[in-house]
Order: structure tokens, then C-alpha cells, then sequence
């Protein structure tokens, strides 16, 4: 009924690699168009709140708690998309 989805760790491992791709795997362009979009903005956002005494973590926060939301997000999905076709 379902075509074989990938696993979850492989998806993970990739999303942690590649911000974006994790859920381009699970079939979720746009939603991978998104979080980049607001990866990208709140990184410039963050960076021109701070100051240059902050490290680069620190001048790039928004940037960083978005890309952790999105890999978070991309083996969740993977996951239930997973355990879905176990199911099937």
C-alpha cells in the first residue's frame, strides 16, 4: 500500500548534515523551504542584536534554535512515517 519509507537514523543523520533535507526526505518540500527561510532570518536577526563579544553561536542564536527544531522535526516525521508502514 505504502512505499517503503526511509529510516528514521538515516533521515536524522542527514538532517543533522544538511539542514533542510531531512524534510525534503519525508516528502515535505515546502516545510523544508520554511524552516530554512526562518533558519536564515533569525540568524541575521540575532546577529545584528548582538554585539562582536558574543561568539559565533551566540551572534547566530535564532539561526541555530530553528536548524535544532528542524532536525528535531525531521526524524519525528520520519519516524511516524516509519512506524506507519510497519503498521500497514
Amino acid at each position: 500500500m505504502f512505499s517503503r519509507p526511509l529510516h528514521p537514523l538515516l533521515v536524522l543523520v542527514v538532517a543533522i548534515l544538511l539542514p533542510g533535507m531531512g524534510q525534503v526526505l519525508n516528502g515535505m518540500l515546502v516545510r523544508a523551504w520554511i524552516m530554512i527561510f526562518f533558519t536564515l532570518s533569525l540568524g541575521v536577526v540575532t546577529y545584528h542584536l548582538t554585539t562582536p563579544a558574543h561568539s559565533f553561536i551566540g551572534r547566530h542564536a535564532g539561526g541555530f534554535f530553528i536548524y535544532a527544531i528542524m532536525v528535531m522535526d525531521a526524524y519525528l516525521w520520519a519516524r511516524y512515517r516509519y512506524a506507519r508502514w510497519k503498521q500497514a
